[in-house]
């Protein structure tokens, strides 16, 4: 291939930036047709086949309506990265072009003249040492070498000479800049080039995975610096709303994983770049058969098709708020818009959740339930699945040291805290009634974010099911009023009975040892108030409202307890009576729960 010639001053000067912004506007409109196809699909063609017909043919129809509704999802993907890359070009080169002109317009000011090769000619100035004559002029190269050598003796430095390097340094500057973009963008266009055929496969979406990576490798200046990570949830809420909205195509284009992850963020803006970085992220994983992306992938597809499905009459539509590969994976779920709702309730998981087909199936089951159950109740309500944090992790089924240290649940609070921040930021109501979920490990969770700064943004009421404990002993110290903390506790869960530190050191001086020792004495333990994390939530002296909820399954032939009664709470056909209360709590009704006696 024959080389490009090198990149002149005045082809940088000439250069119509304006020309690949608007051909960068033509990818634009053609990524919005392909997004507002995608939406006619989704929301229109695919609710009224569902709606309206059965059988296979039905089926078979819905699954190719799916995935025509990836294949625009995939030209919307593409086509505004192509957007992207041209306004990015036009930025930068621009910005060189203004270099260039400001050398230009100073050449011309001092009657310079700039040669076609970049140097620069200056005329006769200063006077000489001794006969006090003019010194000649000459010409500055972009090397620092003069183009014409003054003549021995004791002379006096032309003035202009200086000035004419500078001028000349510039020009040069500009213009090996501008050619340095020109071949990094040539690259990045170039792979911006579909396979043929009709099909989008995850193979595809592997490779616009990659095609993103690069334009926000070449965009960063042009879009990422502006992103305000370190401003509160609120200030980035308006900066989303200063933007144009050609500029907020772009941004979901090129980093709907940013978007779609930052607190502040409208739910609807986060779900549509939450949807396309779902897809991104299959992509990256797929092929790969390390255990980490194979678990996280079996979660990724689950979740992909429980969006793909449509939502029964009368159940809450899907919002993914969250999705990133991070630690252990994260993933953030609401059942119901929680900007509009009235009533937001989130909920915080514990021990070994990650973002695998268990959490996508079972911990969103349980903020599903709780949806259905508060909009029983009150129709403006959401309820939320909170994966925002790593949960401490299980090997061959025993709990590793995590899970009986706090470190994980301080980390999570904070996360905790800035997601509940963004909530308050972006619902619409003036009083909204949020409340705040712990289960298991993610109790201490959301008692480790009461006790970080003002705790909890917005929150109302909150509520610990199958509590090791809070970090706090006593219900008034998690910032709300301990009339407005709720407990569940079943008889027969044996996490809610765990011994405390000291009796657990013990447990390990009489021979139970290791990660056994965490769970050791838990039936001796019912004398006793204090568990692992401190004061049992459960207990007359935390001062909590205990309520009712079902005994749970037991060990065979004794009423002994049991880790499956600990998943219960959130299920409508096993635990109705915690199911129901933990409702009434959410939608703001805790004055018609039903209550249990303290232990």
């Amino acid at each position: 291939m024959t080389p490009a010639p090198p990149l002149t001053w005045a082809q940088l000067r000439d250069l119509k930036c304006a020309e690949l912004e608007g051909a960068a506007d033509g990818w634009g409109r053609s990524s919005n047709r392909a997004d507002a196809a995608r939406d006619r699909i989704e929301q229109q063609l695919l609710t009224g086949l569902r709606d309206t017909q059965e059988g296979e043919a039905a089926q078979a129809a819905v699954a190719r309506l799916r995935q025509l509704g990836r294949n625009f999802q995939y030209v919307y993907t593409e086509c505004g990265l192509l957007r992207t890359t041209l306004n990015s070009l036009a930025h930068e080169m621009r910005a060189q072009q203004r270099a260039l002109n400001e050398a230009l317009d100073d050449a011309a000011a001092l009657g310079f003249t700039v040669r076609a090769d970049g140097s620069v000619t200056y005329p006769t100035g200063g006077a000489g040492l001794v006969d006090g004559a003019a010194v000649r002029g000459g010409t500055a190269s972009s090397n620092g070498l003069p183009g014409l050598v003054p003549p021995s003796g004791l002379v006096a430095p032309n003035p202009n000479a200086a000035k004419a390097q500078d001028i000349a340094d510039r020009v040069t500057g500009a213009v090996r800049a501008a050619a340095e973009i020109d071949w990094r963008y040539a690259g990045i266009l170039r792979r911006l080039k579909a396979e043929e055929g009709l099909k989008v496969p995850d193979s595809t979406w592997k490779d616009a995975a990659g095609d993103a990576a690069a334009v926000r490798g070449a965009a960063g200046a042009y879009l990422k610096d502006a992103i305000p990570h370190d401003a509160s949830p609120a200030e980035r809420r308006d900066w989303w709303a200063g933007l144009t909205q050609e500029q907020r195509e772009e941004y979901l284009a090129v980093y709907p994983d940013q978007i779609g992850n930052l607190d502040g963020i409208p739910a609807l803006i986060r779900d549509a770049a939450n949807r396309d970085n779902l897809r991104l992220l299959i992509g990256e994983l797929e092929g790969r058969d390390d255990e980490k992306s194979v678990t996280q992938l079996a979660g990724l597809r689950e979740i992909d098709r429980q969006l793909g499905a449509a939502a029964r009459p009368g159940e809450p539509p899907m919002y993914l708020l969250g999705v990133s590969g991070e630690g252990n994976g994260r993933a953030i779920v609401s059942y119901g818009n929680p900007d509009t709702a009235r009533n937001v309730s989130t909920y915080v998981p514990g021990l070994n959740t990650s973002l695998d087909k268990e959490f996508a199936e079972g911990d969103l089951k349980r903020a599903r339930d709780t949806a259905i159950g508060t909009r029983y109740h009150d129709p403006s309500s959401a309820a939320i699945a909170w994966l925002g944090y790593d949960a401490p992790q299980a090997i061959d089924g025993l709990g590793t040291l995590a899970v009986a240290l706090d470190g994980r649940a301080v980390e999570g609070g904070k996360r905790l805290n800035e997601f509940a921040s963004g909530l308050t930021a972006t619902n619409i109501n003036d009083d909204p009634h949020f409340t705040a979920i712990g289960h298991s490990y993610g109790s201490r969770t959301v008692g480790a974010a009461t006790q970080q700064g003002e705790g909890i943004p917005g929150v109302d009421d909150i509520v610990l099911v199958g509590s090791p404990g809070v970090g706090v002993d006593r219900a008034e110290d998690l910032g709300v009023g301990k009339s407005h903390v709720f407990v569940g506790a079943a008889e027969n869960d044996v996490v809610t009975k765990v011994p405390s530190k000291g009796q657990t050191i013990a447990g390990a001086s009489a021979g139970v040892l290791g990660p056994l020792s965490f769970l050791a004495g838990a039936v001796a333990d019912r004398e006793d108030d204090d568990l692992w994390f401190g004061k049992d939530p459960a207990s007359d002296e935390f001062g909590a409202r205990r309520f009712r909820v079902d005994d749970g399954p037991g060990l065979a032939g004794s009423s002994g307890p049991t880790i499956a009664a600990h998943s219960l709470y959130f299920d409508p056909k096993r635990d109705a009576a915690a199911s129901s209360n933990i409702a009434l709590i959410a939608a703001g009704r805790s004055d018609k729960i039903s209550n249990q006696e303290y232990r």
